[in-house]
């Protein structure tokens, strides 16, 4: 199923501050992250080991709450403020990079953990495509 944001984005009836492009690949690329994070936590808590997962399963949950709240801000444009969605995008590319690392170290063991550092990999670029645009 093909993604809403853009489609969303082109009907907003006024002007925004953001390269729109850009600004829907992020809030898909956060959208997955969320998704991945989420479900990547909830594999960690079936695994056998989940005792030697606490801190992946900590790390996951911390960058899916992140990214999903950083995506629902980016997609309202009403009374947009800059500094808000700067500071959103800085914490969601570090969140990114923090729990992307984290499970790089259990992608060896784990499929899951493999598949969500690569979705957090993305996020935390799509993250700083998206900076580097605002002024």
């Amino acid at each position: 199923m093909p993604s809403t944001t853009g489609p969303m984005l082109e009907t907003y009836p006024k002007s925004i501050n953001l390269d729109r492009a850009k600004l829907a690949a992020a809030v898909d690329a956060l959208n997955d992250c969320a998704q991945a994070c989420t479900a990547c936590a909830d594999a960690c808590l079936s695994e056998d080991m989940v005792s030697e997962l606490t801190k992946c399963i900590r790390t996951n949950l911390d960058c899916a709450d992140i990214c999903a709240t950083t995506a629902r801000v980016l997609s309202r444009h009403t009374g947009y403020d800059a500094t808000i969605s700067r500071t959103l995008l800085e914490a969601c590319a570090t969140a990114c990079r923090s729990c992307g690392d984290e499970c790089a170290a259990h992608a060896d063991k784990h499929e899951h953990c493999r598949i969500c550092a690569e979705a957090c990999r993305a996020c935390e670029q799509g993250c700083r495509d998206l900076l580097a645009t605002i002024s």
